[in-house]
């Protein structure tokens, strides 16, 4: 789930479109008084398009304040829709108590392009009755729906505006990207969209085709090499640890010094894939695993390296193919806390969510994505880090990195193994 940060801005007129705004404390007001306005600026209170997503806003106050906000996925099956509703309605209501106060009300969103041959208004009628559920679920709990939309193919409906000339039947297309009056008053006030939740997504998804089978032997090799080499005392954790830094380092400085490419993210991205040898890309996914090594692989945050870092934990995330899905975990979570550290909370909650998916128990990930959603500072983590640094450089060339005593050994070979062996990675 997705909480994105409160904003404190005004109000909008009462009635069926809701009211709210979005934008800094002490930045430009925006006003949204219509569904029309309330669908422009979805993009912008996310930081991004949200594609097969349910969004709630909670509005606070006579003015209609927007506060906190919540993304998830549509449920596939309309089994999951009352449990569903039930769940984000509880936690949109129950965290707006602990930041902001309890919300006088929450505005809807239902996000879902046409499949085969659906129309944008057939996916509105589909999901109908999921609105419905969680309009009651909110209702249950003593908080109205204000405003709920379908943005679906290009246009918008209502489900709560019964007037057909503000809100008709067939819909009403939505403003092209960057045209609208939203568009310029978002962009004036620093507000940024970074493309399509399903493009953000798909640049830290693993790879496919035959590099993605590769990739697989590459990591099986690595697995199996790495577990006798530990438990046979062929080198010490501490070594595997320092190797594993040195070549991350490595790959961050080739993909520095490599030539610029034209052609956007996506370009960069197929560029960084092919700087990366299979052999190279495993070894360091492995060493990855160790929660010691991770944790020191985290200082590269900011300045020079933070660029270079991120760029290659998107390429190691997309490298943890097939049975190696769950060690996607570490490389997501470092994308995130690189893209929080930076700035970019979007893009961080997104790696957040994605670390989860590949592995629901990854502590690391869990404790990054609860204090991005609450809207923690970063500072204070990223001060103990630099703290972490400078007790430990000073006698670099004495010590090689620390990390903590083996764990319970696996089978030699096995992929769990290899990721137990390594530490829990947690």
């Amino acid at each position: 789930m997705t909480n994105n940060h409160e904003s404190r801005t005004p109000a909008g007129r009462s009635g069926t479109a809701g009211t709210g705004a979005t934008g800094p404390a002490t930045g430009p007001q925006i006003t949204l008084r219509s569904p029309a306005e309330l669908a422009d600026a979805l993009p912008y209170m996310l930081g991004f398009h949200p594609t097969d997503s349910l969004v709630m806003v909670a509005v606070h106050g006579e003015g209609g304040r927007f506060g906190g906000r919540l993304r998830v996925g549509i449920p596939t099956g309309s089994a999951e829709w009352d449990d569903t509703a039930r769940q984000v309605a509880h936690t949109l209501v129950r965290g707006s108590e602990r930041r902001a106060g309890r919300p006088d009300g929450i505005v809807v969103f239902l996000c879902q392009d046409p499949r085969g041959d659906e129309s944008g208004q057939r996916v509105m009628t589909r999901l109908r009755p999921f609105a419905q559920r969680i309009r009651l679920a909110c209702g249950e709990l003593d908080v109205p729906v204000l405003e709920a939309l379908c943005l679906s193919g290009g246009r918008y409906w209502s489900y709560s505006c019964p007037d057909a000339r503000c809100c008709p039947a067939e819909g009403r297309p939505l403003a092209a990207v960057g045209t609208s009056v939203m568009a310029a008053t978002a962009t004036f006030a620093g507000l940024q969209v970074r493309g399509s939740l399903r493009e953000i997504e798909g640049r830290l998804a693993p790879l496919s085709g035959a590099a993605a089978g590769e990739m697989e032997t590459a990591l099986d090799l690595a697995a199996a090499a790495l577990v006798p080499k530990i438990l046979d005392g062929g080198a010490t954790r501490e070594e595997v640890g320092a190797q594993t830094l040195a070549l991350a380092r490595e790959l961050m400085q080739r993909i520095l010094l490599a030539p610029p490419v034209e052609g956007g993210p996506c370009a960069l991205d197929g560029r960084d894939d092919r700087l990366l040898g299979h052999d190279e890309a495993a070894a360091v996914i492995m060493g990855l695993q160790d929660r010691e090594i991770r944790d020191v692989a985290a200082e590269w945050m900011e300045h020079d390296e933070a660029a270079p870092a991120l760029r290659l934990w998107r390429a190691l995330a997309r490298r943890c193919v097939g049975a190696y899905g769950e060690h996607a975990a570490a490389p997501l979570t470092l994308a995130g806390w690189v893209s929080w550290s930076t700035g970019d909370e979007p893009t961080a909650r997104i790696a957040f969510g994605m670390a989860l998916r590949a592995d629901a128990d990854y502590r690391f990930a869990q404790l990054l994505h609860h204090a991005c959603n609450e809207g923690i500072d970063p500072e204070g983590l990223r001060e103990c880090l630099r703290e972490e640094r400078r007790r430990r450089e000073p006698r670099k060339a004495r010590r090689a990195p620390t990390t903590r005593p083996p764990g319970r050994p696996g089978r030699p070979g096995s992929r769990r193994a290899a990721r137990r062996s390594a530490g829990s990675g947690q």
